[in-house]
């Protein structure tokens, strides 16, 4: 008999390398229609940089730092580096390609309590923020999941994030109003009211149709589970903005010793390539906070060293350009040679900055765009700019911190979620109380299968990507302790009720037709176990990942012995497959 080739796990895998397959060639692709040549892009000292702006990348708002309350600056500014003093912020390992590899960006996530964010086959997991009235503040023991210092921190946050969700909302409002209006005045058949319902519905659809060209696409591993669009009307159409996560990100150039070239423009260094922020939800703005750092101590000397020689320099140039003017030289020609000298500057000046880039996705006709911000502001990503252009970050001269609100996918990725999921699987275990012994309720194929897939999920999506992580969490938030332990043993039930469909499609008493499809259902969840157990045993265990701090190491767990008398089933499945395997053979 040949067996179904329809696991979830080779499934996911195809998908994801189609996917990683068609990005590479359309890489290639504008790559070699280039050639030598770069397409242009605009910064806001070239002519026609706001007529860009206005025509090509319309949903990109910059909001200067005088635009945030008096104070914030300096309390959000405390918080970030709070979270760095206190070792909150670590580079993840993440897995790109089939291999683990760090991220450049040493990153933490804050926000709503019990949610978390899923990229690049890591899941990260929040520090609650704290304010007043918010739930989930304090671990089982009704306690502060953290210290003063980091509750303090995660309130500033709390606190810019309310700012964005007001603000977002303000602004892409005016921005709606301004369009409306154009349009009135340019076509009597557009009613200039705003977006209609049935239009966000077709653009949603959009979002639905277009999901796989994301440059940064979820490569789900195995059970994992894509976020799907949501129906509900996106926020900054249905009401005011709801953030519920900020990823904070911080970036050291001085650290950071192999930062690529921009390949298309020419633009610079960049600390993150070209990408589309995912697992959003769709048409939902994101709003970044940048805060560059003073220049560390080692650089202060050398900039001033520079400084004395480019004082020098211009000394010479000035006497230079004296003398010039003394043999006859006209006021105009020496206008002009200072209006060049001074636009080199000007580009010297914004390159040293750190910049965020622009460009229509996977298109090199449209020039980019090149923004750079200075320390405290903001800049804002709203109506559907995140699904059709990609963005990246072109390194400055100092360290920076940014802090990147956004309003995540909720359906898979909270506590919440992942809890109601373990409840409907153990519905279907029964415990005799007199005996003490324990059946499955209903042997249907579906519920079978339901529940061997939500054995998997809790197991590879959320107790092995937390401890993949090591302690991290434990060291400075307690929050998710406590419901961690609580999941790891409804997890082991959930290996009981594995282990008593094993039981039921041995017996021979069992119904032959059923037994055939409940053991097809157990050999295509036992194989996908087996799979994903070798590849995270294998990731804790790489070269990598030995090289982390103790607190920091991977861990694999859970993991047991095959002669664990605790555990229902050993941790190699591979006997038990063959034992199937042969059954089903023998059918």
């Amino acid at each position: 008999m040949k067996l179904r080739q329809r696991k979830q796990y080779f499934r996911n895998m195809k998908r994801s390398d189609d996917s990683e397959r068609e990005k590479r060639r359309k890489r290639r692709r504008l790559i070699q229609e280039l050639g030598e040549q770069r397409t242009p892009y605009l910064s806001p000292a070239d002519p026609g940089f706001q007529e860009l702006w206005d025509s090509s990348y319309a949903g990109l708002a910059l909001r200067q730092s005088s635009a945030l309350p008096d104070g914030l600056h300096e309390r959000v500014q405390s918080a970030l580096r709070t979270l760095q003093r206190r070792g909150c912020l670590l580079r993840d390992l993440v897995r790109v390609r089939d291999r683990d590899v760090f991220t450049a960006v040493s990153r933490a996530l804050v926000g709503q309590p019990g949610h978390t964010y899923r990229y690049l086959d890591t899941r990260l997991f929040t520090i609650p923020w704290h304010c007043e009235g918010e739930e989930g503040q304090k671990d089982e023991k009704d306690k502060p999941c953290c210290d003063s210092d980091l509750r303090d921190a995660c309130k500033a946050l709390w606190e810019l994030n309310q700012f964005f969700c007001s603000d977002v909302k303000q602004q892409t409002n005016a921005r709606g109003v301004k369009r409306s209006r154009s349009d009135t005045e340019n076509s009597e058949d557009t009613p200039g009211e705003g977006m209609c319902e049935e239009s966000v519905k077709d653009r949603l659809l959009e979002e639905k149709q277009e999901e796989e060209e994301e440059e940064e696409e979820d490569s789900g591993q195995g059970c994992s589970h894509s976020s799907p669009p949501s129906s509900a009307l996106p926020p900054d159409v249905a009401g005011l903005v709801q953030f519920n996560i900020t990823l904070i990100n911080y970036m050291d150039t001085t650290a950071m010793t192999q930062l690529k070239e921009e390949p298309y423009y020419g633009m610079g260094k960049m600390a993150v390539g070209w990408h589309h922020d995912e697992n959003l939800v769709p048409l939902s703005p994101v709003a970044v906070y940048s805060y560059s750092c003073p220049a560390e101590p080692k650089n202060e000397g050398a900039t001033e060293k520079d400084g004395e020689g480019q004082s020098k320099e211009k000394q010479k140039q000035k006497q230079k350009e004296t003398e010039t003017e003394g043999e006859g030289t006209s006021k105009e020609e020496l206008k002009k040679e200072e209006g060049e000298g001074s636009e080199k500057e000007e580009v010297q000046k914004e390159k040293a900055c750190w910049r965020v880039g622009l460009k229509v996705a996977w298109d090199i006709h449209t020039p980019g765009l090149a923004l750079p911000l200075q320390s405290g502001d903001c800049y804002y990503m709203t109506d559907d700019l995140n699904r059709t252009h990609q963005h990246c970050v072109l390194a400055g001269d100092t360290a920076r911190f940014s802090s990147t609100h956004r309003v995540v996918q909720c359906c898979t990725g909270t506590l919440d979620y992942i809890q109601k999921r373990s409840s409907e699987a153990l519905e279907n275990l029964h415990t005799d109380p007199e005996k003490n012994t324990k059946s499955l309720k209903s042997l249907l194929p579906s519920t079978l299968q339901h529940i061997e897939d939500i054995h998997n999920e809790v197991e590879f999506e959320w107790l092995r990507q937390y401890w993949f992580q090591g302690r991290r969490f434990a060291r400075f938030c307690s929050w998710w302790t406590k419901p961690m332990e609580q999941m790891e043993k409804d997890w082991k039930e959930m290996e009981r009720m594995t282990q008593l469909l094993l039981a039921v499609v041995e017996d021979e008493n069992t119904a032959q037709e059923n037994r055939r499809e409940m053991a097809d259902i157990l050999l295509n969840a036992l194989t996908d176990r087996q799979q994903h157990r070798q590849t995270w045993r294998d990731r804790c265990q790489s070269s990598l990942a030995q090289t982390l701090p103790p607190e920091e190491a991977p861990v694999d767990r859970p993991y047991w012995s095959n002669e664990d008398p605790d555990m229902p089933l050993p941790f190699d499945l591979s006997e038990i497959i063959n034992r199937v395997e042969s059954l089903l053979w023998r059918m």
